[in-house]
């Protein structure tokens, strides 16, 4: 069966969730695509958004039909190379309309799951539940004559046990996006140790094709991305615990939160980053790589707490953030949240004792102006070497931590995680939008 073939009929399991609509979305252009070209005419293509409630699917085929205006806005010159042989096409909003269309006529939204026995294909973007993953996947291939391949969005569960489980015979990989896949670039791809080899061939074309960045993790639970940054939670809930005792614990989370993102120079504070993620998100994914470590302890007291307390974070339907760790207002942290008061703590009464605890700390850059700025090497090199020539509770809480974040990066790599520390690297710069890899030498 031939790239395009497979590409005939495929599902998107959990389509209108956060992951799964961006993989609908993708899938879905590259569909139109590979139709509109001349030798493909005739041919059918179609795309199942398979989701479990009608009213999301209502939400999801809206959010699809706006993306795809924004990607044909982006793409007229070769839309219009397309659509060359159309003379009703004039103006750049009827080739824009024309694209929509095409692309809507392929994605079919259903709350049926019997709809994936025809597809050649299905991606899995569901809730990260390996019994839930298990039992769907063989309801599908105990139902199906079209030896359906099973691209997993899983960010966790180890490979080899869904296949196993499910009896699938090597007819599925780990493909794993990032959040949000339309735009992150990195897809981190999980073979099995039954993976066949036409799926992994098949997965590497798919992938190129959506033009991502490609890193090959071995097929052990969290995998890199999660596997480091689980455990720079973990850093993070223990540094909290440890100043607690002299700061309080809302203010040491709003120190390590601020350590985390300003002086580590990264886009999100450790626990804005949880919230973004959600709070009950991380615990699961923490207890499914417990259940496969036996070395160290995965389990993360914090989290309990405030789970016990409600507080989850994650993202309302139209992206925003929602409460959790830390309030938000206009995207801006403004509190955080005590689970003794049950209520949040305005930031401002937390700066000046959390600032104070910190101490002096040397000029850094924001993020956003050093990730991309030509010298970052060079200015990442100099605030290094002035943090550690830097006294204080601050300097020593980020050269900390920074050293932490080092030492898990090593860690994949020794325990076979990850095949070498460019790919540790590449993970976090690509998937984590970090402005450096946590395996360098600033530290050194």
């Amino acid at each position: 069966m031939s790239y395009e073939e497979r590409l005939q009929n495929v599902s998107v399991l959990g389509a209108a969730g956060k992951m799964g609509s961006g993989i609908l979305l993708l899938t879905a252009l590259e569909m139109a695509d590979l139709s509109l070209k001349p030798e493909n005419k005739g041919k059918k293509f179609v795309l199942h958004a398979i989701d479990v409630s009608d009213e999301a699917l209502k939400g999801v085929m809206k959010y699809l039909r706006g993306q795809v205006v924004k990607a044909a806005e982006k793409k007229i010159v070769a839309l219009r190379a397309v659509y060359k042989d159309h003379a009703a096409l004039i103006e750049n909003s009827e080739i824009i309309d024309q694209y929509v269309a095409d692309v809507m006529l392929h994605v079919m939204p259903t709350t049926r799951l019997e709809v994936a026995f025809h597809s050649t294909l299905v991606f899995e973007a569901i809730k990260e539940d390996p019994e839930l993953k298990v039992k769907i996947f063989s309801y599908i291939l105990g139902n199906t004559a079209t030896d359906p391949w099973f691209f997993t969005n899983t960010s966790s569960i180890p490979i080899h046990e869904l296949d196993e489980k499910a009896k699938l015979g090597g007819r599925i990989i780990g493909f794993h996006f990032y959040n949000p896949p339309a735009i992150q670039k990195l897809v981190e791809v999980i073979h099995a140790k039954n993976t066949l080899k036409e799926v992994g061939e098949f997965a590497l074309l798919l992938a190129k094709n959506l033009r991502k960045v490609v890193v090959q993790s071995n097929d052990i639970a969290g995998f890199i991305g999660n596997g480091h940054f689980m455990r720079d939670i973990l850093h993070a809930a223990g540094e909290v615990e440890r100043l607690k005792k002299e700061l309080g614990l809302v203010e040491a989370i709003y120190v390590m939160n601020r350590i985390s993102q300003d002086y580590l120079i990264r886009p999100m504070g450790i626990f804005q980053l949880i919230d973004y993620v959600g709070v009950d998100v991380c615990s699961y994914i923490m207890g499914v790589m417990q259940s496969y470590t036996k070395t160290e302890n995965l389990h993360c007291p914090l989290l309990d707490l405030l789970l016990a307390r409600d507080v989850k974070g994650g993202q309302f339907a139209d992206g925003s953030q929602k409460d959790g760790i830390l309030k938000y207002e206009k995207g801006r942290i403004v509190g955080v949240y005590d689970p003794e008061k049950k209520d949040y703590v305005a930031v401002d009464e937390l700066r000046v004792k959390g600032d104070a605890f910190i101490g002096a700390m040397p000029d850094v850059k924001p993020w956003k102006t050093v990730v991309g700025n030509p010298a970052k090497e060079e200015i990442l090199k100099a605030y290094f070497k002035e943090v550690k020539n830097t006294s204080g509770k601050g300097a020593a809480l980020t050269i900390a931590y920074a050293k932490k974040s080092r030492e898990i990066g090593l860690h994949l790599v020794e325990t076979h995680v990850a095949l070498n520390e460019k790919d540790v690297n590449t993970v976090l710069l690509t998937g984590f939008y970090h402005a450096y890899g946590p395996v360098n030498d600033y530290l050194l």
